[in-house]
């Protein structure tokens, strides 16, 4: 027989999530608008939070991103709360590769006011940066939708999240997957491999639970080891000069980062 759990007891735990997710709003609002006013030298946008702060936004951030995977701004907040030590380690696998030295030096971003979109689009078929806003036109996507990081107290791990989040359409061209969901959980069990982040660990686990039968099928028999595996066998993918390698041969950049293509390609969003 099942222990009787008080019906206080359920409420005041429902309570507490939905307290956690006013406090996640309320915290990430105000303090936004207290960044605006002041800037305290670490970065611009970056706004300072103690760890009972950072602990509350991780869990009104994660319940929120449970609740709705498509509130990407929580999934922001969750990301830049948990991910201090994988951070570190991307930074250090940066910083100890020549190129991804560079991205660190250089700080290069990935917007659609740093895009030469007219010479990315005189580009052969199957070069990269052709490939590329194929992606972007194909699933009406913009680089510009990736929010600031504002919540990591260290400049240059911020910068590392923030490349992590504007190369994250580039791994779709590169592992040739669509942004429906199949497609983004592939990407997620890629990246978990990857970086190391909670927030993509999060993902690759949960993600599953909102694909069919069939798909489910294809992730865990086909998409799923191709994914682990290429993402534990490819280099890292933040140490690339993606901006420098626009006319490259995407199969031939595939080949560079050990990414092999993959076993079967899940049917894209049908435009409207």
């Amino acid at each position: 027989m099942w222990p009787l759990i008080p019906f206080r007891w359920i409420n005041r735990r429902r309570h507490c999530f939905t307290v956690s997710k006013v406090c996640v709003q309320q915290l990430h609002s105000s303090s936004t608008e207290f960044a605006n006013i002041h800037y305290d030298g670490l970065y611009p946008g970056h706004i300072p939070t103690t760890a009972v702060q950072k602990a509350l936004l991780s869990i009104g951030s994660g319940v929120a991103a449970l609740q709705n995977p498509y509130r990407h701004d929580m999934v922001a907040v969750l990301g830049e709360t948990t991910g201090h030590l994988a951070l570190i380690k991307l930074r250090d696998r940066m910083r100890n590769d020549p190129e991804g030295y560079a991205v660190l030096t250089e700080r290069p971003r990935i917007r659609l006011s740093t895009l030469d979109l007219t010479k990315m689009a005189s580009l052969p078929d199957g070069s990269f940066g052709r490939e590329y806003l194929r992606f972007l036109e194909d699933n009406d996507v913009t680089p510009d939708s990736r929010a600031d990081v504002k919540f990591v107290d260290n400049e240059e791990l911020a910068y590392v999240m923030q490349r992590y989040r504007e190369v994250h359409d580039l791994l779709h061209t590169l592992l040739g997957m669509p942004t429906n969901m199949l497609g983004e959980v592939a990407v997620k069990w890629f990246e978990a491999t990857q970086t190391g982040l909670p927030m993509c660990a999060l993902g690759a686990v949960l993600g599953p639970l909102r694909l069919n039968a069939s798909r489910l099928q294809s992730l865990f028999t086909s998409l799923g080891p191709w994914a682990l595996q290429s993402g534990r066998r490819a280099r890292c993918v933040l140490s690339i000069f993606y901006e420098r390698r626009w006319e490259q041969s995407l199969e031939d950049l595939q080949r560079e980062l050990n990414i092999e293509p993959p076993p079967v390609i899940p049917k894209a969003k049908k435009k409207t």
